[in-house]
């Protein structure tokens, strides 16, 4: 589907612009595939596929670079649009738009990677199975990784709850905690209008042995504008550990809930129109 899309939007990236981000990116992993099956080669045709809808079919905008440092993150993300085109976009975002440019190593379900083609296709370009000691490896190795802690609820909700963010889960935090790694909230908006019309038969999902079966009329995603708003970094305090109560911790995962959903209300209030002249809304 994308390849065929992005020949018919007839767009390639800049060349000169991903040679740069390619060769600083070079400095940082392996040049075959590391232990998670990261190719770089394969990660910079993946992003030279998927640019065109980044920039001309879903438009994105990144707000919030200036709180990216240059450090390992555990970027932490509401989660929406049915399948995970968000993810990917968030990617993309922080190897074009966040200096210094970054392969971010997204938390997959198990299922994703089974899926033929595809599963191989995602390893390559960065995504990892969603394993907790995996998560920690990466980020002992100075790696930053995007998870989404309402997990398949986030994508798996009918049309009338879209944006309602749904309860975190803690296993993230603890891994923030284990690996001492700042964690970086951010809000993606726009996503939900990728398949505006939406029912989830879960009953039926759940007989089919899938995470989620979203039904709408759309076969292709809408070119819904998309922004992407990255927040402070959040530091959980240095007497908390791993073995820590939920009690204790659950303080901190609503905050960190709490700051997600601020930053998405905070990108709902300036929103693009579906059909506006974007290229006239894009000031900041």
């Amino acid at each position: 589907m994308f390849e065929f899309l992005s020949e018919k939007l007839q767009v390639k990236p800049p060349k000169e612009e991903i040679d740069k981000i390619f060769e600083h990116l070079q400095t940082i992993y392996p040049a075959g595939e590391d232990p998670w099956g990261l190719s770089l080669k394969k990660a910079r045709k993946n992003m030279e596929m998927i640019w065109p809808f980044y920039r001309n079919y879903f438009k994105v905008r990144v707000f919030g670079q200036e709180n990216v440092g240059d450090e390992p993150y555990l970027v932490t993300s509401n989660h929406s649009g049915q399948i995970a085109i968000d993810g990917m976009l968030i990617c993309i975002a922080f190897s074009l738009e966040v200096k210094p440019a970054r392969i971010l190593r997204p938390m997959v379900e198990r299922f994703v990677t089974g899926l033929p083609f595809f599963g191989t296709w995602a390893s390559e370009g960065g995504a990892v199975l969603g394993d907790r000691q995996n998560c920690i490896n990466l980020l002992e190795a100075k790696q930053s990784v995007l998870v989404f802690p309402e997990g398949v609820r986030g994508v798996a909700k009918n049309t009338a709850d879209f944006y309602k963010l749904q309860k975190f889960t803690r296993g993230f935090f603890r891994i923030a905690l284990s690996t001492g790694t700042k964690i970086l909230p951010i809000a993606v908006v726009g996503a939900e209008e990728f398949y505006p019309f939406v029912y989830h038969p879960r009953k039926i999902a759940r007989f089919l042995g899938l995470p989620a079966l979203p039904l709408t009329p759309l076969l292709v995603p809408l070119p819904s504008p998309v922004d992407i708003i990255i927040g402070k970094p959040y530091e959980a305090p240095s007497e908390l550990t791993p073995e820590s109560s939920d009690a204790e911790i659950d303080i901190h995962i609503k905050a960190i809930e709490a700051e997600v959903k601020r930053l998405t209300e905070e990108g709902l209030k300036n929103r693009r129109s579906f059909w506006a002249n974007v290229k006239k809304e894009d000031k900041k």
